[in-house]
């Protein structure tokens, strides 16, 4: 029997900014709406020397061109069905090392195969879309770190259309969004109330308690502990919770603990951070575990080749 076709046909698009991500961009070309990048980049002089990608600028700047929105944390079986029904879902999946989150159009899936297809943003030599394949198994592991976080944008008709299994928790999740935005906007105060109020929303939302935890650990409150474990028992593949608590007991010196945080979130990806591994080489090292913190010396330069401070860790790694 003939395999059915469960792939999208994407346009090749080059224009991007940090208040038009390139997979915003992709999915409105789909859909045939011209966002005008000049706008972005009006929006994006407020965000001067800022490094990365503004998602609810993206979100907002195609609202204002027609398109709807929808967000939730999903499964690898509805994915699969928004796919069928002619929608590219965008997919926050971790990053490469050093950086922490990125967004990536799902155009497809092969069950024989058992891959997923993202958008590639260069086309081939006849200019025809790319995809990249991913095994299965292994894209619903990455994607789960995020607590399967997906994100539609269509015309309001179609996506009325789609019942989601979290369509209730869409306004907490757009919270979270927001609240990154006022972060960048270095509105702190704003930013944890538009938190809080995500999680009266939605107790559940893994992503506002990690988020939350996150603020309250940079304020050095210990509230944030109970905050990552509350994420950690919805999601158990939430790496950040691990490296969050990690960075918490490390700033209060409290090693042991530290040292077991960073293992567990190493043992859920162990490529998805360099720095990860020079933190738990300075614990090994006060706990006297000299060799094992040498192979995380190591580990550090192999995942960060180009570090700044290379020097001085192949001086550490000889004198171990």
């Amino acid at each position: 029997m003939e395999q059915p076709d469960h792939e999208l046909l994407l346009p090749l698009v080059d224009e991007e900014n940090i208040c038009l991500p390139l997979p915003i961009n992709v999915v409105a070309r789909y859909w045939n709406v011209e966002l005008t990048l000049s706008e972005a980049v009006e929006t994006a002089k407020q965000y001067s020397g800022f490094n990365g990608s503004i998602l609810i600028e993206g979100i907002e700047l195609a609202e204002r061109h027609g398109l709807s929105c929808k967000i939730v944390h999903s499964s690898l079986s509805e994915l699969k069905k928004i796919i069928d029904s002619g929608v590219p879902p965008i997919v926050i999946l971790p990053g490469i090392p050093e950086i922490t989150q990125h967004a990536s159009v799902i155009t497809g899936y092969n069950d024989n195969d058992k891959t997923i297809l993202h958008y590639i943003q260069k086309g081939n030599l006849d200019g025809e879309q790319q995809e990249g394949a991913i095994p299965e198994e292994l894209f619903d592991k990455e994607w789960s770190e995020e607590g399967r976080l997906l994100i539609l944008l269509g015309p309001s008709e179609i996506l009325n259309d789609i019942k989601l299994q979290n369509e209730s928790t869409q306004k907490s999740n757009r919270l979270c969004f927001e609240s990154e935005r006022l972060n960048i906007q270095k509105n702190s105060a704003e930013a944890l109330e538009s938190l809080m109020n995500a999680i009266k929303l939605d107790q559940n939302n893994s992503t506002a308690l990690n988020l939350t935890a996150t603020m309250l650990n940079a304020q050095n409150s210990s509230d944030c502990l109970e905050l990552y474990e509350k994420c950690l028992k919805i999601n158990p593949n939430s790496y950040l919770s691990y490296n969050g608590i990690g960075n918490f007991y490390l700033k209060s010196n409290e090693f042991e603990k530290s040292e077991s945080a960073y293992t567990k979130a190493i043992n859920i990806n162990p490529k998805r951070s360099a720095k990860i591994y020079k933190n738990r080489a300075y614990l090994r090292e006060k706990l006297g575990r000299n060799s094992e913190a040498k192979d995380d010396l190591k580990s550090y330069l192999k995942l960060f080749p180009k570090a700044p401070d290379r020097g001085v860790i192949e001086q550490a790694i000889r004198e171990l």
